[in-house]
């Protein structure tokens, strides 16, 4: 491995993998660095949703809300495989905010930012719409607006790819214990999870401070600062439970405390509810989802649905820490999602991310690099709105799409042609995952038994050794839980099975 960089990124999450991406793009040598696996924290714990934000609206937030829809549909384009439309129902709730105000807020969301591939809002009869077949009798009106999907963790991986593939390099479960600076570079000392003997230095001209939840113990710590920016460490949990609705459409619910809860088609088989937001007391690392946040989204879920949802109903739950620009605000829910970057020049630069939210990503990334190219003695221009992720070249011409869910159908029928040995099912998953990347993933098989063997049911060799060798997969988990979520449809079994695949392959845990 080279040892001098024009930029170390210390983080491994969207904000890192993004900005990686981006000043790779221009030209830049750019180390990545993650202690854990890519997206093992707060950018896999999202609630999976590329929006602008309805709720925002109420603490005035207009700027963050534009900003986030104008965002919407420029990732929509550059990667129709991992995000897709959604259409999102909100029941009126009469003891809750009145229908003008909300329908003031839809009109607003329609028109802060331009659409083009999205429908605009309207109301429903609930009576008659099949969303409302699933909620309680007293629910007879509500409305229904566009935002988006989108797989987070994948998202983290494929600007990894992306950027690797542009001459990056990425070192996962490596961390960087520390960084000594001087008037034109920085010294950074990087220790791999495995071998605490293995000590590497290495010399780069910039460094960007990408580390989220531990940005601020980051510059105490490690850069040896005394000033930093104050954050906000807000907890947000999600459970999936079995699914609540046979319909492809998400809900929106007005919580008694003003705050929103979400219920999603997820996976398939199951319905995804979140999330909360409680504040972090504990160690940034070691977050789950505790007994009360529990009973309050079953609670908040049952106000809406038919079917009553109690605790023992949860079949997985995930939590993450928000690293949030702490503003002041009594409440940890109306604490501002907009993100701060921090430059400083006075030596060698450094860069800090502070908060920031997964829609917003992109054009994070874009103008830290904005910021940084000029320190740097760089001029290359930005280039990331149109340029497809890995897999997300989809489009007529083979470049971003311009359709996403059309070009999508149309790439699934072509797979499905192209691999007629493989599962419908399975064909259908890996276009979702893979995009046309699926076509490095299946080269050389032409029938089933050109996978490999069958580790776990539907997850063969071959992909396992591609998330290996081309996703940094190190363990079960990165598998099962990150780079898919398998793991909510094997037995516990399976997941050994996997487990023991790394054993066997002799790359053993990386991840212990």
């Amino acid at each position: 491995m080279r040892t001098n960089f024009d930029v170390l990124v210390v983080g491994g999450g969207i904000n890192g993998a993004g900005i990686a991406r981006d000043l790779s793009g221009r030209g830049l040598t750019v180390l990545l660095c993650e202690k854990d696996d890519l997206a093992a924290h707060t950018s896999s714990a999202s609630t999976k949703l590329i929006h602008g934000g309805l709720r925002y609206l109420e603490h005035h937030e207009f700027g963050l809300v534009r900003k986030a829809l104008q965002e919407r549909e420029v990732l929509l384009r550059n990667a129709p495989h991992i995000m897709w439309p959604l259409r999102f129902v909100m029941p009126h709730d009469q003891g809750m905010r009145p229908a003008w105000m909300i329908r003031l807020g839809l009109f607003l969301y329609d028109h802060l930012a331009r659409r083009e591939l999205l429908p605009g809002s309207n109301a429903i009869d609930l009576n008659l719409h099949p969303a409302g077949q699933a909620l309680k009798p007293g629910f007879t009106k509500g409305f229904v607006y566009s935002d988006g999907w989108v797989d987070d963790a994948r998202l983290v991986i494929l600007n990894a790819m992306d950027a690797c593939e542009r001459g990056a390099t990425v070192l996962t479960h490596t961390t960087c214990t520390d960084v000594t600076r001087s008037a034109d570079h920085w010294t950074a000392c990087l220790q791999p999870a495995q071998n605490h003997a293995a000590l590497t230095y290495i010399m780069a001209r910039a460094l960007v401070n990408a580390a989220g939840p531990w940005a601020a113990q980051f510059l105490q710590n490690q850069a040896h600062r005394e000033e930093t920016r104050p954050l906000r460490l807000v907890k947000g949990s999600h459970i999936v439970v079995k699914k609540l609705f046979s319909h492809d459409m998400a809900y929106i619910f007005q919580n008694t405390d003003r705050r929103i809860t979400f219920a999603i088609p997820y996976e398939n088989d199951f319905t995804l509810i979140g999330t909360t937001d409680v504040e972090h007391q504990g160690t940034i690392g070691e977050v789950a989802m505790d007994r009360d946040e529990c009973q309050y989204m079953c609670e908040q879920a049952g106000r809406y649905f038919k079917q009553s949802i109690t605790p023992a109903d949860v079949i997985w739950s995930y939590s993450g820490v928000r690293p949030l620009l702490d503003d002041a605000t009594g409440n940890p829910a109306a604490v501002t999602r907009d993100y701060r970057l921090d430059l400083d020049t006075t030596q060698a630069p450094l860069l800090s991310v502070w908060g920031g939210k997964i829609t917003t990503y992109r054009k994070l990334a874009e103008q830290a690099a904005d910021q940084l190219c000029p320190a740097l003695g760089s001029a290359a221009p930005s280039w990331t709105a149109n340029a497809s992720l890995p897999g997300g070249d989809m489009g007529i011409d083979s470049t971003q799409s311009q359709q996403p869910a059309q070009d999508f159908a149309r790439f699934v029928q072509e797979m499905c042609v192209k691999y007629s040995w493989l599962p419908q099912a399975l064909c259908h998953r890996y276009a979702r995952a893979y995009g046309t990347r699926m076509k490095v993933l299946l080269h050389g098989s032409e029938n089933i038994g050109g996978l490999g063997l069958e580790v776990a049911p539907g997850l063969y060799d071959t992909e396992i050794q591609y998330l290996y060798d081309h996703e940094w997969a190190r363990c079960a988990e990165d598998v099962i839980w990150r780079r898919s979520k398998l793991g909510l449809h094997m037995s516990v079994e399976a997941k050994q099975n996997v487990a023991e695949w790394f054993s066997h392959k002799g790359v053993g845990d990386q991840c212990a």
